[in-house]
């Protein structure tokens, strides 16, 4: 055939940038034998042509690629000014002529479906469903002919070309090819999804059926009837009342009409219909996915190149209908909006609960930092006895089966307690599961879980022996005062020990001393981390013995206001003093503005005040540089690397606060704490035994005082080895940059480390850039999902809900995590780097982890999606003595810019208020 018509006999998936998405799937399923009616494609070299006759498109493309998608107005008139001009274009003869041969190979009697395929379509990351123009019941040539023009033009309405903007397509880089069908005039259309689009579970069959043409319920017309299919049995029918239908007209297109009344509320699929169709999709699924419930990503040390034949394996968005008594498939395509399972090894139910919520940082990771961090985390390392890891990833997040856990009845119950401390929506959603009757079931026939648990544990056993004397001789004899000074100093000369063990090493070697560091971090910090348990032991002993002897709760925030020894507290005095030099020098305050990383410090020594700026900041980078936003991804630019990554927390604090204000501001919180303390003290001294009861008391606040700081330390402590693992990487991938294995020194984040370390002993990079290449691709894909805080292994997300909340009509609901209520304007804050907050602002952000805390001096209260009590901003919250609510999703979105809202960090609500925008925001 011509160059610029192929039969769907001649199409398979590899046939993409010929036919596009969809024209690929159809040509795909044809030659597979699925019901799929006889057609051809009009290949992308045809469109090219034809847009070649143009003697403007250049041009006019160049003036399209120039706009961004907020600029509709621009976007809607050059959109309508190139398809008025399309639609002038000729086509030339040469496709006519080969359109014309192939429509009537087919049958020239035939009323024909004309699809847009584009070359981006329908595929694992992205779905330019709807994108273009459909056009129904085309009869004879110039119908087609007309029809095939459209959806030409059709690659440049107002909403396609805005879906390439945000989605990152260059308007050149995405060819049109037509697909050209038999019509099948359907009794019944639908949809059907081989997952629950909803929920996400993997073993729901959802279908959606009316009575007519499927465009009836695509354009929403017309409510569809709604099943579900789980296992061969129906497990859901809902049945609509479809007063409508689209059916084809005569002389061609199609008309709506009104249903008889008989159909109006009658099933559209009879129940073994329903059954027989849900088995056609499981066979579709299956012939894209053969491996089903697998995602696939190449398997660590793969040769095979991903852009080379691997397929993606996803479940199918599949558009149907049903003619007389058989079934035909109109497409099938990935459907591109459900979350990645994570893979396990046997055919039980599994739950999961999301690190990154815990962990205050939702963006996907990249591989080299997932495998640091399970590195360090040993968990389920032993396959023989645990086939399934217990820290696992999915979509380039780490997620923690917590199956034995759940299923441990002596474990389940404080487990979700603690949860729901943390994250309430977190806790709540386990709830939801273990009540449910499929995990009884499967913790009823998994009664060994207690066993199993103590051997998952038993490695990590001696550490928390070890410290057992620790925490002994911390309550009852040692002076709570030196607690931060025995809890800080040991890691220093660990590690010192360990930079100098890496760095003087090279090679391969140095990145196995890289691992064998990892695998030793948790057991050289023990003695450490054992001192952060105190505060959640003495707090709740001081609760109590408070209520029992003054019939009254402890203030806790006021408990918590400045405490000494919390190290993410202290970078942001510093922060502050820092602030405080720069205000004494304009010329270095211009400076900050326009620096630029690279020449950061040749540039600072050239202006006045430079020389003054430099030590204080020199101090702060051997500090705290190598802290970032999302500080877990070993990935994630440190601000030692990019120092411009500062400026923003700096200039926020100068225009936020006085100065010295910080200072004081820390001062008082010491000051309201110990005052509180004292007089709390005096109250019991006045009760039977106060002597007594006033001495327990002090012992207890003081070591709490003296301990709740640490909790930021072993996180502070993990990052800078962190750091150090970094450093050694990237050294590593300099040299694999130099001898051209690695296009790009930071391309080494895309590989695993034994990866990387499989490559340094190799010393080849056959297909690593292949894959380097597929994994950045499926990192931006993943990127735009939003991972669930709990999950199943079937799929299925589970969202929790809070408890009530006593909150004014309207108000955003969340967790309450530090008490006060503050009024003012909403500054929304995606990333830290590019916060521009005024005083009294409202931080309204999606989480915040220690590279955010320079914000919290100019913020007036936070408002955070993720969270819970004693998550990192809650906890700096409380210390700064701002309000705070967390736990309200989706809030970066519900909430504007120079919006004026109350915020209740006592109730847990945030009400947006009537009130003027005084202000430039």
């Amino acid at each position: 055939m011509s160059a610029y018509v192929m039969h769907f006999n001649e199409v398979d998936r590899r046939n993409l940038p010929e036919v596009g998405g969809k024209g690929a799937n159809l040509g795909e399923m044809s030659k597979a034998g699925f019901p799929v009616s006889p057609g051809f494609c009009i290949t992308t070299s045809g469109y090219r042509d034809f847009i070649a006759e143009s003697g403007e498109m250049d041009e006019l493309l160049d003036l399209l690629a120039r706009l961004k998608p907020n600029q509709t107005d621009e976007i809607n008139r050059l959109g309508q000014r190139i398809r008025d001009h399309l639609l002038i274009v000729p086509i030339p003869r040469t496709i006519k002529s080969s359109i014309i041969d192939a429509w009537k190979m087919v049958g020239e009697e035939q009323a024909y479906a004309v699809r847009s395929s584009a070359t981006a379509e329908d595929l694992p990351t992205a779905s330019f469903a709807g994108q273009q123009e459909t056009y129904l019941n085309v009869r004879g040539a110039d119908q087609l002919l007309q029809a095939v023009r459209k959806c030409w033009i059709s690659l440049f309405t107002d909403r396609a070309i805005l879906y390439r903007m945000k989605n990152g397509f260059d308007h050149r880089s995405v060819y049109l090819s037509i697909v050209v069908q038999q019509m099948v005039f359907p009794d019944v259309s639908g949809l059907m999804f081989t997952a629950d689009p909803v929920t996400g579970h993997r073993n729901i069959i959802s279908i959606d059926a009316s009575f007519g043409l499927g465009e009836a319920l695509v354009s929403g017309i017309v409510s569809a009837d709604s099943y579900q299919v789980l296992k061969d049995r129906i497990v859901k029918k809902q049945i609509a009342e479809k007063k409508k239908a689209i059916y084809p007209a005569a002389e061609g297109g199609t008309k709506i009409k009104e249903l008889a009344p008989e159909l109006q509320n009658k099933q559209a699929l009879s129940d073994d219909k329903i059954l027989e169709l849900a088995r056609l999709g499981q066979r579709i699924e299956k012939h894209y996915c053969p491996e089903r419930g697998v995602e696939q990503r190449p398997e660590r040390g793969s040769e095979r190149c991903p852009g080379g034949g691997a397929e993606q394996c996803l479940e199918q968005d599949i558009e149907w209908c049903l003619a007389g008594d058989k079934f035909y498939i109109l497409q099938s395509r990935p459907i591109t909006s459900l979350y990645p399972v994570p893979k396990v090894h046997d055919n039980k139910l599994h739950i999961f609960f999301s690190f990154a919520h815990l962990q205050m940082m939702t963006d996907a990771m990249k591989p080299m930092g997932i495998s640091i961090f399970q590195g360090v985390f040993p968990l389920g390392k032993d396959p023989a006895a645990f086939p399934n890891s217990v820290i696992v990833e999915a979509g380039d997040r780490l997620f923690f089966d917590v199956t034995l856990l759940l299923y441990s009845k002596f474990f389940r119950k404080y487990f979700t307690w603690k949860i729901t401390i943390l994250d309430e929506l977190m806790g709540n959603a386990l709830e939801k599961i273990v009540t449910s009757e499929a995990f009884q079931q499967e913790a009823k026939a998994n009664k060994g879980a207690t066993k199993q648990l103590f051997r998952l544990f038993k490695p990590m056993l001696p550490f928390y022996l070890k410290g057992i004397p620790i925490i002994i001789n911390s309550l009852f004899f040692l002076d709570p005062s030196g607690i931060i000074e025995r809890a800080t100093v040991p890691p220093e000369q660990t590690i010192s020990k360990y930079r100098n063990s890496i760095m003087q090493l090279s090679g391969v070697e140095r990145i196995k001393r890289v691992r064998e560091s990892m695998e030793n971090l948790l057991q050289d910090l023990n003695d450490s981390m054992m001192y952060v348990p105190l505060p959640f032991i003495v707090l709740p002993m001081a609760s109590r013995l408070t209520r029992r002897w003054l019939g009254e709760d402890l203030d806790v925030d006021t408990l918590s206001k400045s405490p000494p020894g919390n190290v993410t507290g202290e970078m942001g005095l510093m922060i502050g003093d820092l602030a405080d030099t720069v205000r004494r020098y304009p010329e270095v305050e211009n400076y900050l503005k326009r620096a630029e990383d690279i020449t950061f410090y040749q540039g600072l020594s050239k202006v006045k005040g430079g020389d003054a700026f430099r030590p204080e900041l020199d101090r702060f980078m051997e500090l705290y540089g190598m802290r970032c936003p999302g500080e877990i991804d070993i990935s994630n630019l440190r601000w030692r690397e990019a120092p411009t990554l500062l400026v923003p927390s700096i200039i926020n604090h100068m225009k936020s606060n006085a100065p010295g204000e910080h200072r004081k501001r820390f001062s008082q919180g010491q000051k309201e704490a110990q005052e509180y303390v004292q007089k709390l003290l005096e109250r019991m001294r006045n009760t039977p035994a106060g002597r007594l009861k006033t001495g327990l008391m002090a012992r207890l606040i003081s070591i709490y005082r003296n301990s709740t700081g640490l909790r930021e330390f072993p996180k502070y402590v993990i990052v800078r080895f962190f750091d150090i693992y970094r450093q050694a990487i990237l050294a590593e991938a300099r040299s694999l940059h130099e001898r051209e294995i690695l296009e790009r020194d930071e391309d080494v984040f895309y590989l695993y480390l034994d990866e990387l370390i499989a490559l340094l002993e190799n010393h080849s990079g056959e297909d690593v850039r292949c894959l380097i290449a597929f994994r950045k691709r499926a990192h931006e894909q993943y990127q735009k999902l939003t991972p669930p805080r709990v999950m199943t292994s079937e799929g299925e997300v589970i969202t929790g809900v809070r408890s009530d909340v006593e909150a004014p009509k309207g108000a955003l609901i969340g967790t309450p995590v530090s008490a006060g209520v503050a009024e003012g304007y909403v500054k929304v804050v995606l990333k830290p780097e590019e916060a521009k907050l005024n005083k009294g602002d409202i931080l309204v952000a999606p989480f915040t982890d220690p590279g955010w805390t320079p914000l919290f001096y100019s913020a007036q209260a936070l408002v955070v999606e993720i969270g819970g009590m004693m998550t990192h901003g809650s906890v700096i919250a409380r210390e700064y003595g701002i309000p705070a609510v967390v736990g309200i999703e989706n809030v970066t979105k519900i909430l504007k810019d120079g919006q004026y809202v109350r915020v209740d960090g006592t109730r847990g609500f945030v009400q947006v208020l009537e009130r003027a925008l005084e202000r430039d925001i």
